[in-house]
């Protein structure tokens, strides 16, 4: 059933627990992650980023596949844009259905980034709408992300009421694109955003950070946890055993299955372990 993410993201953040969001980047991921969500039952984020876009050429396809994988699912489910740096591609998606929309202006001067999102704001809530941000760039993200970087919460505070964003993403030390889970997480950092902040706060680049790392970043205030990389690479490690295993292999299903039921297994024990109460 499709959920809308700001009455998920408040209550998970008065429960002190997090809110999976995971990238579908084809139809097996949408699959796998709708199922780990009932597996789980917790509710889950389907997210389609800009480079998917790209990928497949077009929102479309991807997103009304998604979007009725996330009908049929018997938990919450919403289906989001996720670091959407074309403006119309966020109006496409606003029109095709989409529960929420994080829309990335964080390569844009201060000014711009906040005219422009304040534009996306009205445009969404317009719509019912959920509208996420990105304020201190996160690391990593095509080496153009200072990993260093970090928000101040003084700065995150102007900007959610300066703009009317539902979420805001912050930089506290992870990195995007990461297959190694040693990042360290400013912990205090996030509690004192946290206590500046009246909305919900979202972590990129979760891949990289352990799950004693996760459960803590929680417990000090993070709600939406966005990880693709280490689901990522659950699914490409099943898919290279099995080709190495059997090099005969020509049917596709033979080697997607089990991928996306490595993935299923692991998204779910990572809800489970974000739903806990910190």
């Amino acid at each position: 059933m499709r959920a809308n993410l700001v009455e998920l993201a408040t209550a998970a953040q008065a429960a002190r627990v997090g809110l999976g969001a995971f990238n579908v980047i084809h139809l097996e991921h949408a699959t796998a992650f709708a199922q780990a969500a009932e597996l789980a039952n917790r509710p889950v984020i389907l997210q389609i980023s800009e480079n998917a876009v790209r990928y497949h050429g077009a929102l479309a396809p991807l997103a009304l596949a998604t979007l009725a994988i996330a009908d049929q699912a018997s938990v919450p489910v919403v289906v989001h844009l996720d670091h959407a740096e074309d403006t119309a591609l966020v109006a496409e998606a606003v029109r095709l259905g989409f529960g929420s929309v994080m829309y990335d202006g964080s390569k844009l001067p201060d000014a711009e980034n906040r005219a422009t999102t304040r534009q996306m704001v009205a445009l969404c809530h317009a719509a019912g709408v959920a509208i996420e941000a990105e304020l201190g760039e996160v690391g990593g993200k095509n080496g153009v992300h200072d990993p260093s970087a970090r928000t101040s919460p003084a700065d995150a505070a102007a900007f959610v009421a300066d703009t009317g964003v539902d979420l805001l993403a912050v930089a506290v030390g992870s990195s995007h694109a990461m297959t190694t889970r040693d990042a360290k997480l400013d912990e205090a950092l996030i509690a004192a955003i946290r206590a500046a902040v009246p909305v919900p706060l979202v972590l990129h680049g979760s891949s990289g950070v352990s799950d004693a790392g996760m459960q803590a970043s929680i417990a000090a205030g993070m709600t939406k946890i966005n990880v693709s990389t280490h689901l990522n690479k659950v699914f490409t490690g099943s898919v290279r055993a099995a080709l190495v295993a059997d090099p005969t292999l020509v049917d596709s299903r033979k080697w997607l299955k089990p991928a996306r039921e490595a993935v299923k297994i692991e998204a779910a024990r990572l809800l489970e372990l974000y739903g806990r109460p910190q």
